[in-house]
């Protein structure tokens, strides 16, 4: 495990994996989340076995509460290019409605990044978010991300167009 402050980073285990799925299927979290639909028992299990315990490039981790072991959310690095050494940023937090808050996600954050660049030797990390994404969009720039692009009308949701965001942070940084 890897701990922080207020929270850990461990493997995903199958007894995480349908919190993890309630979670992902909230109306108010998934229209954050690319799936847009509901995720099925099997879809999860799917997604388990095939990205999480066999994708060579992704690293998911389960958050934790460091002090009581409760499974809180899910973090990882996705689509882990190892040429260019970079790689996708995916953080949420489940537990209590949470989704991005002011201690946790952060923690949990900082473990992720000093793991990529310091244990994977990635040099880029960078994440895209919908516009309407507020609690990322002033998470990242004070994790030390910057925004480096904005993609107009490029994610149909809800019966809207909304942009995307780009961010992303250097080793270097």
């Amino acid at each position: 495990m890897i701990r922080g402050r207020h929270v850990g980073l461990r493997a995903i285990e199958p007894g995480d994996l349908e919190p993890l799925r309630g979670w992902r299927n909230r109306p108010a979290f998934r229209r954050y989340f690319r799936e847009t639909g509901e995720i099925s028992k099997d879809k999860q299990l799917q997604w388990y076995e095939r990205i999480v315990l066999a994708d060579p490039n992704t690293i998911m981790f389960a958050i934790e509460r460091v002090e009581t072991g409760e499974l809180i959310g899910a973090c990882g690095l996705c689509y882990i290019n190892r040429i260019d050494r970079s790689a996708d940023f995916s953080i949420y937090i489940g537990a209590d409605d949470l989704y991005i808050d002011d201690a946790l996600a952060p923690d949990a954050a900082r473990l992720l990044m000093a793991y990529g660049f310091e244990e994977q030797n990635l040099h880029r990390l960078w994440a895209e978010i919908y516009a309407f994404d507020a609690p990322k969009a002033a998470m990242f720039p004070a994790l030390g991300f910057t925004l480096e692009g904005r993609m107009r009308e490029a994610h149909w949701t809800e019966g809207a167009w909304t942009d995307c965001l780009y961010f992303a942070r250097l080793s270097t940084d």
